[in-house]
């Protein structure tokens, strides 16, 4: 540990451009896609503001289990089936996915094409299985 201190003292303009790359990189991916929304939240908004939620996982897991609701595009497919989504234009888009990996790149590829409310779900369908929050089968 004393190592580490002396390396910092010795090496204040390295040490401090890694921690501004790191601030960067962090502010960068939170900002990716979206702002992300709790569990509490989206119901909230899907109550009372009529948000959509958009699943972006494959069609057999969504049919295991989804969000009353929920549209279904997989994420492969979400490039060339976006004129689904042309209608809900005016609407706030929540979009989920399994822990919360493919909705930051979904967000981003929505935002380029004309969505300018669109959210994330914070950890996915997982984190919503795990605050016991029901499921739809199909």
């Amino acid at each position: 540990m004393e190592q580490f201190f002396t390396f910092i003292g010795n090496h204040p303009y390295l040490v401090g451009i890694f921690v501004l790359l790191l601030i960067l990189t962090i502010r960068n991916e939170l900002s990716r896609g979206g702002p992300t929304v709790g569990t509490q939240e989206l119901t909230r908004l899907v109550n009372s503001e009529n948000a959509v939620v958009l699943d972006v996982r494959e069609t057999t897991e969504f049919k295991q289990g989804h969000i009353v609701g929920a549209l279904n595009i997989p994420h492969e497919a979400l490039a060339d089936r976006l004129n689904e989504l042309k209608k809900y234009s005016d609407r706030k888009l929540i979009i989920a996915c399994n822990m919360g990996q493919h909705s930051a790149s979904a967000g981003t590829m929505l935002r380029k094409n004309g969505f300018d409310n669109v959210s994330r779900l914070s950890g996915g369908i997982t984190e919503w299985r795990g605050q016991n929050l029901p499921l739809v089968k199909s």
